[in-house]
């Protein structure tokens, strides 16, 4: 079914990613293109017993400790139709625990604690015949299909979440779970796609969007700590986490060619802040930077990569900074995965070391080539958010009776 549409909907958005992390990510984005038509509740991810005594002073600590102490922001409306609920509950932190019926027993126990706070902000705004969507989060979200009996449920399966220990001790029970439930799966890789359908019939593939904010000129003048970094810059924007990028790669990469300055912008994990690439001389470790700041940063950029580990929780992925890459006309080199094949024709895909190099020159003496950056362009700006809802919008409606579609 082609263009479909889902308006006047009152949209219960469940996100594992909270509203106020410092980080752009696809289920925000998606939020406010679909209030554009519908009425949101975004419900942040609860805070949890363990993280309010290791993370105190965490801005999101704070604010969730205000709304249950003081009631204190509670319910936000951030924008036209868009409402913002830190749920004022403090769930029990069960991780540790075994798989057994005990587990079961707590894990409902939160997500009927989570489940009364959503009905109450619901009941707060008036939303009837809900839609349930909940974002990669099968623990908070397993029994809220039942508990909040929406008119119809999705779940977002966006990243491979049980490829990492924490997630995959009880995630391998609950994810399945609350595939088979939901009314449908929605996805951003075709990977993913062919994952849920093996438990859901009814997976379809959405992609993914790219934000307007990447589709900007130059600056006028490049942030200071870029500014007088020789080129050519080789750089990389997201964060550093050895569970998903291959160090070894980028150290072979900065060893063979110093004359080229890898630089590297976003919050590091402990691997990363203790590698060898701290004590290279042309790698730049420049941190976490607001994200409407990074395009200024990538326009400095020469080459951009994305040095991909094809593990479990990559090889389904979609690396949505190739898109912003992209949007400024950069040339782009990442490592081949399935997802990445899509992106064969704008960006080169590599595996170890030489091809990385050889791509990497390659794309330094293409980097003006205005035929190839106007067609990066235009691959990233086939790839919005406002596509990536309307496939939704699609599959929503081959499940809803025309009546209930706007």
């Amino acid at each position: 079914m082609e263009n479909a549409t889902v308006s006047g909907r009152d949209i219960i958005m469940l996100g594992i990613q909270p509203w106020d992390l410092d980080i752009a990510h696809n289920f925000k984005n998606m939020a406010q293109v679909i209030a554009r038509h519908n009425r949101v509740l975004y419900v942040n991810r609860p805070l949890d017993r363990v993280t309010r005594y290791k993370a105190p002073n965490d801005i999101k600590t704070i604010n969730r400790l205000k709304s249950i102490k003081k009631g204190e922001r509670t319910l936000t409306e951030v924008a036209s139709q868009l409402y913002i609920l830190n749920p004022p509950v403090l769930l029990e932190s069960i991780n540790w625990m075994p798989h057994n019926a005990l587990y079961t027993y707590m894990n409902k126990r939160n997500n009927r604690l989570l489940a009364k706070a959503i009905l109450e902000a619901a009941d707060q705004l008036g939303f009837k015949n809900t839609i349930l969507f909940i974002d990669n989060d099968f623990y908070n979200g397993l029994y809220l299909p039942e508990l909040l009996q929406p008119s119809l449920s999705m779940y977002y399966l966006r990243d491979y979440l049980l490829a990492q220990p924490y997630f995959n001790k009880h995630g391998q029970f609950a994810e399945p779970e609350i595939i088979k439930k939901v009314d449908l799966v929605v996805t951003n890789s075709l990977y993913l796609t062919g994952y849920a359908a093996k438990h859901n019939p009814n997976s379809y593939y959405t992609g993914q969007g790219c934000g307007d904010e990447f589709f900007v000129d130059p600056p006028t003048e490049f942030p200071e700590d870029i500014r007088n970094i020789p080129s050519p810059i080789i750089g990389y924007c997201g964060f550093l986490t050895d569970m998903r990028l291959d160090l070894n790669l980028m150290e072979s990469i900065a060893k063979n060619k110093p004359e080229w300055q890898l630089v590297l912008i976003g919050p590091e994990d402990d691997v990363f802040k203790q590698s060898p690439l701290h004590q290279l001389p042309n790698v730049h470790f420049l941190g976490s930077k607001p994200v409407e700041s990074l395009p200024e940063y990538v326009h400095r950029f020469d080459v951009c990569l994305n040095p991909q580990k094809v593990n479990q929780l990559t090889i389904g992925n979609y690396p949505r900074k190739v898109d912003e890459y992209l949007a400024t006309g950069k040339p782009v080199v990442a490592t081949r995965t399935e997802t990445m094949e899509d992106f064969a024709d704008c960006v080169y895909l590599c595996n170890g070391p030489e091809e990385y190099i050889r791509a990497i020159e390659k794309s330094l003496n293409e980097k003006n080539d205005q035929t190839l950056i106007q067609h990066r362009i235009r691959t990233a700006r086939s790839h919005t958010w406002e596509n990536s809802v309307q496939k939704m919008y699609d599959a929503i409606a081959l499940h809803t009776p025309k009546t209930e579609n706007g």
